[in-house]
């Protein structure tokens, strides 16, 4: 597989079953508070529709998906939009993957409309946060000892960057 064969595009209803692979295959204490998706789970639902997810593709096979959402259904933060939810393939990690979805997540909002976006992150969770930060996304605040994770107590760090090419 060659890089320059990465297709990223909208999720589609039949592309369930191998996007709720990836997310169980994906699935860590490093960057999940939930626990592990049961083997029967999908991803689909009410809340999660197709549209809030943008698949990384190689050769046909789904190798990464963000999901972004609008936080909130209130107008006032209209112009947000929040990642909540990344993973990539660890056969294809170190390749580009997650930074190009979070680039096109990124380029979704601001066609959307959106002039921010902003995300949650684990604080031991540092290839993720460095990821985010070659993104252009910065710390704006942390809630100390948030989640009881595996037997440790965890921070919960929330990023952003605007959209709008303002710094």
């Amino acid at each position: 597989m060659r890089d320059d064969d990465l297709i990223i595009r909208s999720a589609r209803p039949e592309d369930e079953r191998e996007l709720a692979d990836l997310n169980r295959a994906a699935w860590s204490w490093l960057s999940d508070v939930a626990p592990r998706p049961a083997e029967e789970s999908g991803v689909f639902d009410e809340r999660h529709p197709p549209e809030q997810y943008l698949l990384a593709l190689i050769g046909g096979r789904v190798v990464g998906y963000v999901r972004q959402v609008p936080p909130t259904p209130l107008a006032s933060n209209r112009h947000v939009r929040q990642i909540q939810g990344l993973a990539v393939d660890g056969s294809v990690r170190g390749r580009g993957i997650g930074r190009a979805l979070v680039e096109a997540a990124c380029a979704a909002a601001r066609a959307d409309g959106a002039r921010r976006i902003s995300l949650r992150v684990l604080g031991h969770n540092e290839p993720a946060r460095r990821l985010y930060e070659r993104c252009g996304f910065r710390v704006e605040g942390s809630l100390s000892e948030e989640f009881l994770l595996d037997g440790r107590y965890v921070d919960d760090i929330w990023m952003a960057r605007r959209l709008d090419g303002e710094d």
